[in-house]
């Protein structure tokens, strides 16, 4: 899929607040597909801010957040969910009047929460979540093509201006994205199936094999094989933000981790009894999610074992 190039910009000045992965992906989406004039950055790490000057996805970088978003029409929150409160009251009094305010967290009740009583009723509040990432941190991890083809999901409150929304909505389209949108705790339900279950259990797999590699002389890590690596691809992912994911989305992840140890117990029961049928019966009917996936254009059945090196034009 290639997006279009814009002749005009969708938004004259976007100020990306965090430059990790996702803000770095964005800078260069919105730079491919010229849909910002002027795109600010700020971060805490003065190292950061160099890289990101360097590697050319932001036109300016800022030691503060609120120089940042000043004469900003979007502004995106691109920090650890647990730092978006803090970083909504330094920003709030500077927000340009009509803009924009929306976030890339994986969990969006608590940053309703959080957000939305610090800013101004003069400014847009959209929670958002792209659908989209690698294991990789920071700002040389990003590329342009990190949204193609993956869902940006968008919680809007009931307050906001349909303009504002649909607005969005043209930018996350413009870098390849497709877009949806729900109710916060909704969302927050989906991807405690769909995203942040499934990491708790790659960390604690990972955690599991560490210790047995411990007394086998690191044979688990020396043989690993595709299954495993994927799971350690999974928990490599940044530490800090999932921290704040499982700790802001616990009620939804404590429920289905309730059901999987249910499902995992069934399982346990059939391979202690011998109970070939259900273990077959039970796989088909997993395996068929997965055709799902592919058929939807989510991955593909290319078997690549975790060895792809994603596209970063």
């Amino acid at each position: 899929m290639t997006t279009a190039r814009r002749e005009t910009p969708i938004y004259d000045r976007v100020a990306l607040i965090g430059l990790g992965l996702i803000a770095s992906s964005m800078g260069h989406a919105m730079k491919r597909a010229g849909l910002s004039g002027h795109v600010a950055g700020h971060a805490r790490s003065a190292e950061t801010r160099a890289a990101a000057l360097e590697i050319g996805f932001c036109q300016s970088v800022h030691a503060r957040a609120a120089e940042a978003v000043m004469d900003a029409d979007l502004v995106v929150l691109a920090v650890p969910v647990g730092a978006m409160g803090p970083i909504a009251a330094e920003i709030a009094p500077y927000l340009k009047r009509g803009a924009t305010v929306t976030d890339v967290g994986s969990v969006k009740q608590a940053v309703v929460e959080s957000v939305a009583p610090h800013l101004p009723d003069h400014v847009s509040f959209i929670p958002g979540h792209p659908m989209a990432g690698t294991e990789h941190s920071g700002p040389y991890s990003g590329f342009a093509t990190l949204f193609e083809n993956r869902w940006t999901l968008l919680t809007p409150l009931p307050e906001a201006d349909p303009d504002a929304v649909a607005r969005l909505t043209d930018l996350w389209h413009g870098m390849g994205a497709k877009v949806s949108e729900m109710d916060p705790v909704h969302h927050d339900k989906v991807v405690a199936v769909v995203s942040h279950a499934p990491h708790l259990i790659a960390y604690t797999m990972v955690g599991v094999a560490d210790h047995l590699a411990q007394v086998s002389n690191s044979e688990v890590i020396e043989y690993s094989a595709a299954g495993f690596r994927d799971f350690t691809r999974i928990a490599a992912s940044d530490p800090t933000m999932w921290r704040d994911v499982f700790l802001t989305n616990r009620e939804a992840v404590l429920d289905i981790l309730g059901r999987f140890t249910e499902e995992l117990f069934v399982l346990q029961r059939a391979i202690r009894m011998g109970d070939g049928p259900l273990l077959f019966d039970y796989f088909t009917r997993t395996r068929a999610i997965r055709r799902g996936i592919i058929e939807a254009g989510q991955d593909t059945a290319a078997p690549d074992f975790g060895r792809g090196k994603p596209d970063r034009a």
